[in-house]
């Protein structure tokens, strides 16, 4: 995927979720189709870390479930870094485990956000174009 799409509304529901759970690092799931984000859910991040996430498994299986269910993809993973750049960590390259998916990063850096995406596979990471859209 070069490219994905995600409505205004939708992008500032991930952002607040960021500033929510801060100074730990927010985690979610964004679904859709066709890389076009058309749901956010937001996760539970088991760690409770400012320096790493991890969803909590009964609540990630009930979300794979639902959006299956609804004709959707996962289309990306995002979690915040809260003082870090918004740039893969060697443990977020370590723990990418859905090759197919595209990883948002949301830095709250020096009053941020600043927002990338990014595909991982394996250690090979690439920039991939967030396009906001109002909707």
């Amino acid at each position: 995927m070069t490219q994905l799409i995600v409505p205004r509304h939708l992008l500032d529901k991930v952002i607040s979720h960021c500033h929510e759970v801060y100074p730990n690092e927010a985690c979610g799931i964004l679904a859709g189709k066709e890389g076009v984000v058309q749901k956010v859910y937001k996760m539970k991040n088991t760690e409770n870390s400012p320096v790493s996430y991890m969803m909590d498994p009964k609540e990630q299986f009930t979300v794979m479930k639902e959006i299956r269910k609804e004709g959707l993809d996962l289309t990306a993973i995002y979690h915040s870094h809260p003082d870090l750049d918004a740039y893969p960590s060697p443990r977020d390259v370590k723990l990418a485990f859905y090759s197919e998916s595209v990883y948002v990063i949301v830095s709250l850096l020096n009053n941020g956000p600043m927002i990338r995406a990014f595909t991982i596979k394996e250690v090979n990471i690439e920039e991939v174009e967030i396009k906001v859209i109002v909707k």
